[in-house]
């Protein structure tokens, strides 16, 4: 695939840090939520953007326990993780205003899933027209949003919602858990 020009992301390339361990388990462990890309917690997921997104506001939402085996989580676990995904489908919703949505899981390295190991759902913001001639005739795919100004939004959109404590712009806002 063709690169476009992307200067925001430098940051991202020109990190120290090397993991040898889970990214899913080590990002919301962070001191800076914003740095680390977590918009959202909940008790048992959060809600993080991802770094190498199909479209602006890609945000992933992702249970704490370390496990790549859906099937493995407990109720409350997948209850809280559900409701994350329909807030986060709200917040992209508030924030970006898209004309539809894609979401899903790829389980399983033959899934086409990167990290196989620790299962995580997908909300990618669709809008019409954005699988244009770039991707079609090029392989290139033109993200036209930095990814400090989508956490912005998709946070202030988190934020606005019922059932949630905003402890701070450089920190994710905090999702009640609902129980039914």
């Amino acid at each position: 695939m063709d690169q476009v020009f992307a200067p925001w992301r430098i940051e991202w390339v020109e990190r120290e840090e090397e993991s040898a361990g889970c990214a899913f388990c080590e990002l919301p462990e962070r001191d800076d939520d914003r740095e680390a890309r977590v918009v959202a917690r909940s008790e048992h997921a959060f809600c993080l953007l991802n770094n190498a997104p199909y479209n602006p506001g890609h945000a992933m939402v992702i249970p704490y326990r370390h496990t790549g085996d859906y099937a493995a989580l407990d109720e409350a676990e997948l209850l809280d993780h559900s409701r994350l995904v329909q807030r986060t489908i709200r917040a992209v919703e508030a924030g970006l205003d898209p004309d539809g949505l894609n979401t899903g899981m790829n389980l399983g390295d033959a899934a086409g899933g990167s990290i196989g190991d620790h299962c995580h759902t997908h909300v990618v913001p669709r809008w019409a027209g954005d699988t244009n001639f770039m991707p079609v005739t090029s392989d290139t795919k033109v993200i036209v949003e930095a990814i400090n100004d989508t956490y912005d939004h998709l946070r202030a959109a988190f934020a606005d919602q019922d059932g949630t404590t905003d402890r701070g712009t450089d920190e994710a806002v905090v999702v009640e858990t609902e129980t039914p």
